[in-house]
């Protein structure tokens, strides 16, 4: 007899591509919607934070009662010697993987939430684990297209939920902007084919290095605490413990604010008497940092072009010398840099390394500023404040979130760019506890020309800001619709239509 029904196969299918996709993609729904169709229940297109703690959806209990039936059912007709193509054994190890995920899930959520000191006790569930791996894995007489050990299947499911914990708690927002930027953290930790990451890759992503960019106070350096937080960790079977705590090893470095020297020290140690005030050998954090762990080089766009040209030769070569020494020292971790700085306009100008930039962009995160998740999402605002005002105020946080909108709405306007982005925002919230108002510094003039061709390098507007402002521009010089049509080689009438007034008026007081 064939292992799957038709109705079965679309079931086992659909929880498939939900075993292995992206969890913060809205294309997760459509699975949760095919597998079950009308006891599905509406959700949110974006899966976040938002203002309440992270509770299981209603849609996961539905799915976990059919996926348990269906495997049981699977598991017997294997035993009893059913006729499966490889298709339909792939299928039923998804479908398995998924069970098994969602049994240990509550588990290790207690773990991660209660930080308690781990020890063997901690993990006890393991041996639940490994006796459910032996009866829906290792069936006699049936050879499935992957072979699974519980050990790394524990450590995988324990790295799936932190990662799911880590992003949800420090990427907040219900914009798509955010929502895509979960999205993207999830990938830098397991790339876009979680099979593959937990076949092989799990043991080399430690060797590529993340570069997050975006504008200052967008929340780069929580990104890369996500990452860090949720690298894989080896479970030690007959210890019944990780190798290392999971949290243990993230090692961030402001280079911004250290001279070079200080630099150097941290990162590669330095033997007593190597400089001036080096009393004793020091260990770097290079050194320092164990196989899961991670250094995190936080305005690196800001280091001299020395330091730059050893960063290269770490990340090439993945080793290093202690300052005043000639031993070589192994680099063992993962490097996560970050900058608010255009690298492209630091390269042209000569202040950064194109080689060392073409090492750093082999996963690039970017961060979203406030003003592009407000544009996308405007009740966006409202969320984030009432986020900040628990964090600051506490049983009141309702009534000053309330207070700060209002403030924000009468005084700032639904127009104000936050420039400081959500750092900005958290000062405003405080400003407006404290003194019932809040003073956004005054910017700097700057030609609106120049802003523009700023804008336009940084890559920060739309395609249609792009013909509306260039058509304004155009329009400001020639002062005639047709002449602006023939030049941009567009009809007259969508000139006239893109023409921005409050632009224009800008560029027409200012000298050429």
């Amino acid at each position: 007899m064939p292992l799957l029904s038709s109705q079965e196969r679309s079931l086992a299918t659909a929880i498939s591509a939900l075993a292995y996709c992206n969890p913060f993609v809205p294309e997760r729904i459509a699975y949760e919607r095919e597998a079950l169709g009308e006891d599905f229940t509406e959700r949110d297109p974006v899966w976040s934070l938002r203002t309440d703690p992270y509770q299981q959806h209603p849609n996961i209990a539905k799915l976990l009662s059919r996926a348990e039936s269906l495997a049981n059912r699977l598991r017997d007709r294997l035993a009893q010697g059913a006729d499966a193509s490889g298709q339909d054994l792939a299928l039923y190890e998804d479908l398995v993987i998924y069970l098994l995920f969602y049994h240990t899930e509550p588990k290790f959520g207690d773990v991660i939430l209660g930080a308690p000191e781990l020890s063997p006790d901690t993990f006890g569930f393991y041996g639940e684990l490994r006796d459910e791996v032996e009866r829906f894995l290792k069936i006699p007489q049936v050879k499935l297209p992957s072979s699974y050990e519980a050990p790394h299947l524990f450590a995988c499911f324990f790295q799936v939920r932190r990662a799911f914990h880590h992003i949800f708690r420090y990427i907040i927002g219900t914009s798509m902007a955010a929502a895509r930027l979960r999205a993207t953290v999830w990938e830098s930790i397991f790339t876009h084919d979680i099979r593959r990451y937990r076949r092989m890759l799990y043991e080399r992503m430690g060797d590529i290095t993340t570069l997050v960019t975006g504008p200052s106070g967008t929340g780069k350096e929580l990104a890369a605490r996500a990452i860090a937080f949720s690298r894989y960790v080896p479970f030690d079977e007959k210890a019944r413990r990780f190798t290392e705590r999971p949290r243990s090893a993230f090692l961030p470095l402001n280079l911004s604010a250290l001279s070079p020297t200080l630099i150097e020290s941290e990162l590669f140690g330095h033997r007593r008497g190597a400089f001036t005030g080096a009393l004793e050998d020091r260990v770097g954090w290079l050194e320092v940092c164990s196989p899961s762990g991670t250094v995190f080089l936080d305005e690196i766009g800001d280091t001299d072009v020395a330091i730059q040209a050893k960063l290269l030769r770490v990340i090439q070569t993945r080793a290093f010398q202690r300052l005043g020494e000639t031993d070589t020292r192994h680099f063992r971790g993962k490097l996560i840099a970050a900058t608010n700085r255009n690298l492209g306009r630091e390269m042209r100008a000569g202040r950064f390394r194109e080689d060392l930039y073409y090492r750093l962009c082999s996963d690039i995160v970017t961060t979203p500023s406030l003003h592009e998740q407000l544009r996308e999402s405007p009740g966006e605002l409202r969320n984030l404040i009432v986020f900040i005002a628990r964090q600051e105020a506490g049983e009141v946080a309702e009534e000053l979130a309330e207070e700060v909108t209002t403030w924000i709405g009468q005084n700032l306007g639904a127009e104000y760019p936050w420039p400081g982005n959500f750092r900005e925002l958290e000062q405003c919230v405080r400003n407006v506890l404290i003194r019932k108002e809040y003073v956004p510094p005054r910017p700097a003039e700057r030609n609106t020309r120049e802003g523009l061709a700023n804008d336009f390098c940084d890559g920060t507007v739309t395609a249609d800001e792009v013909l509306r402002r260039y058509c304004t521009i155009v329009y400001a010089q020639t002062g005639n619709y047709v002449e602006t049509a023939r030049r941009l080689a567009v009809d007259r009438r969508t000139v006239k239509s893109k023409i921005d007034p409050q632009l224009l008026g800008k560029l027409r007081r200012e000298p050429l």
